[in-house]
């Protein structure tokens, strides 16, 4: 008997195939539609996390995005660069430099938030309250399975 090979993957016959595109096709609208803005969708949590909360640390700003401390470094360089955010001493470390949302940043953030709305109900067009809902349980449940096995 001659080992039978196994059959040919077919990657669109898989649902990670699919989240994969749908997440790259997302980012495509989302940077178009935020690029007139001056905004990426690198600067959003910066920007979001300056809005709620106030000026912060450079540090603080990295544990809130996640990142680490040179990749928020040069984030935030490129936001300063678009004038998007501002930096101040901190008043009691002379060390510290606070970062808040510039003027600008504050007045492109609602009109960023606006954009990514319309793309994500251009993504989930024709969808009806109960698939939208569900739709949003089964990513939630992928999340967590790989969540759980990241270790």
């Amino acid at each position: 008997m001659s080992p039978r090979s196994a059959p040919p993957w077919d990657p669109e016959a898989v649902p990670t195939f699919w989240i994969n595109h749908a997440s790259r096709l997302l980012m495509r609208h989302f940077e178009q539609r935020l690029r007139p803005l001056e905004f990426g969708m690198a600067y959003l949590p910066v920007a979001i996390a300056l809005e709620e909360q106030g000026p912060l640390l450079q540090k603080q700003l990295a544990e809130y995005a996640h990142v680490e401390q040179p990749t928020m470094a040069a984030l935030l360089t490129r936001m300063e660069r678009d004038g998007l955010i501002q930096r101040e001493p901190h008043p009691d470390d002379k060390r510290a430099t606070r970062i808040s949302l510039s003027a600008k940043g504050r007045g492109r953030l609602p009109q960023a938030k606006a954009q990514l709305a319309q793309v994500a109900e251009q993504a989930t067009a024709g969808f009806s309250e109960r698939e939208r809902a569900t739709f949003m349980s089964l990513l939630h449940r992928v999340v967590a399975n790989l969540d759980s096995t990241a270790g």
